[in-house]
């Protein structure tokens, strides 16, 4: 008797994570495709590694494609998977023009998918019950920028008289969801907290730490003494114009750039802010580089709709569902898409910003 007992408490240590979600048929292996539109930006690698984590914990076969940042090769690398039986995918997709196509695309096999990063159409969302929204509100990661510049501003109000900012912003690829509304939550955050606002100069730099500081270099031969904050929408062009800033000495003590002299936590003469708590980006704060950011969780992200499209896979939906870290759907409408329209809001499962200083 003991022996069988033991027997059966190794075998219930061993159940996986479909036993928890109460699957029926764990011992069928759940295949599912992963299609990511860019592999060379930081955050986007750290959520396709986090997928590739979660498939191996829960015996799930993933088939990770990188659509190098072209919407044609994502939805033909759509059609493979398709082809090959794959009918549950994970997406952050090109753009969310195509997010509708590739919901009918799924629907007809009878599949499911969470997008991610890039949000999907509300028309992509009623294609059918089984397309979910899983990722965070890019306005609320500008006003979160806006609120750290407000703070650092009332600590310091001799570095912006008069209460006007005047800011260099370094835009992500222009029209992309996150450079639009990141863009409008710093704006209006700092308006609503009573500032006036001067765009110096501002331009994207595509996300990238190199272009950011190419575009930086130019900016501190025109521009210097005539702005008091940097603002990147993300870690990546935020350390790149940290570095050209550093290079070109535009920092509180030229001859000692590692001196953070009037002690406002940057060694720069001017604060500069990022989106997403990278690994680099935290390590320049550590530094006095980089004043501060807000965490995109690439793994809440990529955790909560590996969820979603596993619990379509394991019980044949997900409405109604709770992740394991406690996050349900979005129960009222904002003025960012898809959650824009109450017939969705049961699909949209937004992981929060977080504000990251030191």
């Amino acid at each position: 008797m003991k022996k069988i007992y033991a027997v059966f408490c190794l075998l219930f240590a061993g159940f996986s994570f479909a036993f928890a979600t109460g699957s029926s048929d764990s011992s069928k292996t759940i295949v599912m495709g992963a299609l990511i539109r860019n592999l060379n930006e930081t955050f986007v690698r750290d959520y396709a590694d986090n997928l590739k984590k979660l498939a191996r914990e829960n015996n799930v076969q993933l088939k990770l494609l990188d659509g190098n940042g072209d919407v044609a090769t994502q939805l033909d690398q759509l059609k493979t998977l398709l082809s090959q039986g794959v009918k549950y995918f994970v997406i952050i997709p090109q753009d969310t023009g195509a997010t509708e196509q590739m919901a009918q695309l799924i629907k007809a096999k009878d599949g499911a998918a969470a997008f991610s990063n890039i949000q999907p159409s509300v028309a992509a969302l009623k294609t059918s019950t089984n397309f979910y929204f899983a990722s965070s509100p890019e306005t609320v990661a500008g006003e979160y920028q806006a609120k750290i510049i407000d703070d650092y501003f009332k600590k310091y109000p001799a570095k912006a008289p008069n209460k006007i900012i005047n800011m260099i912003l370094i835009n992500g690829q222009l029209g992309h969801p996150a450079q639009v509304n990141r863009r409008r939550g710093v704006i209006n955050g700092l308006k609503s907290r009573g500032w006036q606002v001067n765009i110096v100069v501002e331009d994207t730099a595509n996300w990238g730490a190199a272009e950011a500081q190419a575009k930086m270099d130019a900016w501190l031969a025109a521009f210097a003494g005539k702005f008091n904050v940097v603002v990147a929408q993300n870690d990546d062009m935020a350390l790149g114009a940290i570095e050209s800033m550093l290079i070109n000495k535009y920092t509180d003590n030229p001859n000692d750039v590692t001196k953070d002299v009037d002690g406002d936590g940057t060694v720069l003469r001017v604060p500069v802010l990022g989106i997403d708590a990278t690994e680099t980006g935290r390590r320049s704060m550590a530094e006095s580089k980089m004043y501060a950011t807000v965490l995109q969780d690439s793994v809440g992200q990529s955790t909560t709709a590996f969820e979603l499209v596993y619990q379509c896979a394991v019980n044949g939906t997900a409405i109604g569902y709770t992740t394991r870290s406690g996050l349900a759907a979005a129960t009222r409408v904002t003025d960012e898409e898809p959650v824009t329209d109450a017939a969705v809001l049961a699909q949209c499962f937004l992981v929060p910003f977080k504000p990251v200083t030191r």
